[in-house]
């Protein structure tokens, strides 16, 4: 009974977009640049290293810019939050990071970011848990989480373009 309550408790998600083209060792470099997540993700207007080393596994970014209602209000505010970086396996092309601090009520956030090799370019996948979130809906979370993801692969894959098109000069 505990452990159905709990699981009631916390929300999963998974989001996944292709990069198509690109392999993933082409993508990775973007991917694993903890402290550039702006240059990528939509609605984010900072992100800044708080402490550590960049793909170092402690590090910790703030980041801020994304505008949702939080708690239950029609109001927008800035949100921010501040992640940690858990694990990373470039072999693996896989990482995780918490929300160690934050203004929008995520508690016991963590993600699984990993990108998968197709035959013809490659998904990143992005898999999340968090406790449930007060003033949120789940489905705003996914398709938060789904839309940015798709933006940030046509961004990488953008920029592989450009820059496979000039080492081809």
């Amino acid at each position: 009974m505990a452990n159905a309550q709990q699981q009631q408790s916390k929300w999963e998600g998974e989001a996944c977009a292709e990069v198509a083209g690109p392999k993933a060792e082409q993508v990775w470099p973007l991917l694993q640049d903890f402290f550039g997540l702006d240059k990528w993700f939509p609605t984010l207007t900072t992100c800044l290293p708080v402490e550590g080393i960049s793909g170092q596994p402690g590090c910790v970014r703030f980041y801020a810019g994304f505008k949702i209602p939080v708690n239950g209000s029609d109001k927008e505010t800035v949100n921010w939050t501040k992640q940690k970086l858990l694990s990373i396996d470039p072999s693996e092309m896989v990482f995780s990071y918490s929300i160690v601090d934050a203004n929008v009520g995520f508690n016991s956030y963590v993600s699984i970011v990993k990108l998968l090799q197709k035959e013809e370019g490659c998904d990143i996948e992005w898999k999340y848990e968090v406790e449930l979130v007060k003033g949120w809906k789940r489905e705003d979370l996914d398709f938060f989480i789904g839309s940015g993801l798709q933006v940030m692969a046509q961004r990488m894959e953008a920029a592989l373009q450009v820059f496979q098109a000039s080492m081809d000069q």
